[in-house]
């Protein structure tokens, strides 16, 4: 059963720094590399956004919020998916989850997403 597991979420004043991992186990390498891999974000009452997603292939977009702060990364070898946030902002408040999306042969497997890590940016 794959799970995917999102961890280093906290409280952080603002203009603080997090990194968010995604580790993802019961998932066999190869789907894990040809997948895309996203973080989306859900504060309260607002709908789940996306935040930031990484390629296959390494190619990295942002939400216009994230460009400047926050970075997308990836590790296949350990199947895990970082995001680096800096110069955090109360609206940036949120739980933060974690997708992947297998593509090309392995694209009828679906979707992915983990359980979310409660990030809390104070004033």
């Amino acid at each position: 059963q794959v799970q995917l597991a999102e961890s280093g979420g906290g409280l952080v004043q603002a203009g603080g720094s997090l990194r968010l991992s995604c580790a993802a186990s019961g998932m066999i390498t190869s789907v894990f590399w040809s997948s895309t891999k996203a973080w989306y974000r859900q504060a309260p009452g607002k709908q789940r956004e996306v935040v930031a997603e990484i390629t296959e292939n390494g190619n990295t977009n942002y939400a216009d919020f994230a460009k400047g702060r926050f970075a997308i990364s990836k590790d296949n070898s350990r199947k895990r998916v970082y995001l680096q946030m800096d110069s955090l902002k109360p609206e940036d408040t949120a739980v933060y989850y974690c997708r992947l999306e297998p593509r090309g042969g392995y694209s009828t497997l679906g979707e992915y997403w983990g359980q979310g890590t409660q990030v809390t940016v104070s004033s």
